[in-house]
């Protein structure tokens, strides 16, 4: 059954995902897909690029060739169940659930401090809650994390 962690409480959530896909990788050797919209991958994307110039994360988008896709140690899509290499780690940066989720070892959800994502964020609680996964909660609230 999939490990599922709660990140939350994270005042940036971009810089926080940068810095727990650096943690992944770099010190985990980790394969990270990462969900949200276009909109939050493309700042993610540019966040990567622009992070900590000596350490670099190697990263693209789920649309991009496959062998490009399965070398990359962090992938960047709107769908986690779309056909992907990885069956790792996911990352959710989404409102929803992320369809397919049940299909990695682990999801790793974050949740900003912002009250409407919150709010989103009880929902995929429940959602996992009810069907019987175990739940790590992580709060982030005062660590300026």
């Amino acid at each position: 059954m999939t490990g599922i962690d709660f990140h939350f409480n994270t005042p940036d959530k971009i810089g926080y995902a940068c810095r727990l896909l650096r943690k992944a990788v770099g010190a985990r050797g980790a394969r990270v897909v990462v969900v949200a919209d276009a909109e939050t991958l493309e700042a993610v994307d540019q966040a990567l690029w622009t992070f900590a110039p000596t350490e670099f994360i190697a990263h693209c988008r789920g649309d991009g060739e496959p062998g490009q896709l399965s070398r990359s140690p962090v992938v960047l899509s709107e769908r986690g169940d779309a056909v992907l290499p990885h069956r790792q780690v996911l990352v959710n940066l989404g409102i929803e659930v992320p369809a397919g989720f049940e299909r990695f070892e682990r999801l790793i959800d974050v949740v900003s401090s912002d009250d409407a994502d919150r709010q989103f964020g009880r929902r995929r609680w429940r959602h996992y809650a009810d069907r019987g996964y175990a739940i790590q909660r992580h709060d982030f609230a005062g660590s300026g994390a």
